[in-house]
């Protein structure tokens, strides 16, 4: 069952209010007996990056619409890389616009001739909050996105699809996420855009926690 754009709305409109005021990062941990956990860390239909058998987990829930999101997006794409033990999962979470379902849409559609990574980074790097369908073609279309292709997959795969973003949007709601970004980093739930230091220190701290320090 796809995400209507009314529940998209309402829910984006509620959950900005809580990253805005969160001016000191908080950190708690998410996982719990009623959550989906190995839903939430090893669907097969969600993309990831950095190292598939690193020895921690980064979980990135995001809009792209979501201007924090592109904020710390770079910051998190240099942590990953520079690290090298970490596996960073994507969660396309389409709340904010109707723009931001075609988005999520293009990219995971993308992944079908292997260029997520490059959809996803084409349509973060749009800068602002209200970017449009036609934005969102261009940036994927110069990302050398093949988009003939593009729309034979996201027509063949529609229910795939849809049934990802279904799921992504049933685990936010059994964490009781309420907005863009959310970044479960090991055990700890942070509902911020963060720098590189910031995204480094949790790191440390979500291993200690794992090495039961």
């Amino acid at each position: 069952m796809p995400i209507s754009r009314r529940d998209a709305l309402v829910i984006g409109a509620v959950g900005l209010l809580p990253i805005l005021a969160n001016v000191v990062v908080t950190q708690q941990t998410w996982a719990a007996q009623e959550i989906d956990v190995n839903g939430i860390l090893h669907d097969p239909e969600a993309p990831e990056s950095g190292n598939s058998k690193g020895d921690l987990t980064i979980v990135a829930f995001f809009d792209y619409n979501c201007p924090f999101c592109k904020k710390a997006e770079p910051d998190l794409e240099k942590v990953v890389k520079e690290d090298g033990k970490i596996r960073l999962v994507y969660k396309d979470w389409p709340i904010l616009t109707e723009a931001s379902v075609y988005g999520a849409q293009i990219a995971l559609g993308a992944k079908y001739q292997g260029r997520y990574q490059a959809a996803h980074d084409a349509l973060m790097r749009i800068p602002g909050s209200k970017v449009d369908k036609a934005g969102m073609t261009k940036a994927v279309q110069a990302a050398g996105v093949d988009m003939e292709r593009l729309e034979a997959d996201i027509h063949a795969n529609a229910e795939a699809i849809s049934g990802l973003l279904h799921r992504t949007h049933a685990q936010a709601e059994s964490m009781g996420l309420m907005g863009t970004p959310v970044y479960l980093i090991g055990q700890f739930k942070v509902a911020a855009a963060l720098d590189a230091a910031k995204f480094r220190e949790v790191v440390s701290q979500a291993r200690e926690r794992q090495a039961g320090r």
